[in-house]
């Protein structure tokens, strides 16, 4: 190996080393701080356990089996060591270790955000091109006005109101639940993901009904990510278009589309890729109001029902697998970075 090549190759290793060592560090404090808070809070697992009529000595002996007792930080000592051994603990609410909880409903989860990502870019980049390229104009304003709604309306409030028109009067949409009661249960589970699981069977029938469960929470729980993904793609669009190389391209005689998508665009999406990596992420740990309108059996339920019953395994479980997505996401954003743009290698 060359001086050269060993000198790229202990680089490289060293970026890897600081990157995984900043990753755990981060992880590592918010479970810290999680814990912390959620000893604090005024919630306890106990009362969840052994229920408000139970006497002392049955609250003194499940008290002290959840270790309890222990000072705070023996008892994150203990909850970092079995989780290095791939122990999460056992879910107050369902009684199942809490790994399996999350596998059963992070799926409902993921498929709900990702249908909802994918149309808020979809929707949310070409009306930041326009609104960007019809600045000031009637187009930029409604844009605009599309924005601001999707920000300052109330997530659930639409959710309501659109189960009210589109199922209750039109009789469009599937209503509650992930798909029909006829075929509840009915599929094997190869994914989660029922649309892949019920092509995959072949049960076409039963694809139309989980199709028409999920189109109207994943359009409503994209609402926000239109509103964010087109705010930033028209910043960022203004910012290229004022470019030098944008008026010699005009001067060339360019066209319209080839300038804006060719040379602006081009020259924005590897903001874009965060943008949308962040926007992905809220939403597979922000979805829990539009879960609760439409009963949707997914990760955001899950992890307010245990908050709210005190259950910090569930709980603990959840933020870390919440930070994992992030980073995970980051990470990603930073490989295609390396890709679009080679000015970051």
């Amino acid at each position: 190996m060359s001086t050269a090549s060993f000198s790229i190759w202990t680089t490289r290793a060293a970026s890897a080393t600081r990157r995984g060592g900043s990753v755990a560090v981060t992880l590592l404090g918010l479970l810290l701080l999680t814990f912390f808070i959620g000893r604090v809070m005024p919630l306890d697992p106990v009362l969840a356990i052994v229920g408000p009529d139970a006497d002392a000595s049955a609250y003194a002996q499940v008290y002290k089996e959840l270790g309890l007792d222990k000072p705070l930080w023996t008892q994150f000592a203990i909850y970092l060591g079995d989780l290095l051994h791939g122990d999460f603990g056992m879910a107050l609410l369902t009684g199942n270790p809490v790994i399996t909880d999350i596998a059963r409903v992070f799926p409902a989860t993921l498929e709900l955000a990702t249908l909802a990502i994918l149309f808020g870019v979809l929707a949310g980049l070409p009306l930041g091109v326009y609104a960007a390229t019809h600045q000031g104009r009637a187009g930029d304003h409604v844009a605009r006005l599309i924005t601001l709604f999707g920000y300052s309306t109330p997530i659930f409030w639409i959710g309501m109101m659109a189960f009210l028109v589109f199922y209750a009067w039109l009789g469009w949409a599937g209503g509650v639940g992930r798909i029909g009661l006829a075929y509840d249960g009915l599929i094997p589970k190869h994914t989660g993901l029922l649309l892949i699981d019920t092509a995959w069977s072949g049960e076409w029938e039963a694809f139309r009904s989980a199709l028409r469960h999920i189109l109207l929470p994943a359009v409503i729980l994209s609402f926000n990510s239109v509103a964010y993904i087109s705010r930033m793609t028209r910043s960022f669009m203004l910012e290229q278009l004022s470019q030098e190389y944008i008026i010699t391209a005009r001067v060339k005689g360019l066209s319209q589309r080839r300038i804006v998508w060719g040379h602006a665009f081009g020259n924005i999406r590897v903001q874009l890729l965060t943008i949308v990596a962040l926007a992905y992420g809220g939403l597979l740990e922000g979805a829990v109001l539009i879960e609760t309108v439409f009963a949707w059996p997914g990760f955001g339920q899950y992890l307010t029902s245990s908050l709210l019953l005190g259950d910090m395994n569930a709980v603990m479980a959840c933020v870390l697998l919440i930070g994992l997505i992030f980073v995970t996401l980051n990470l990603i954003s930073d490989a295609l970075y390396k890709i679009f743009d080679p000015r970051t290698r």
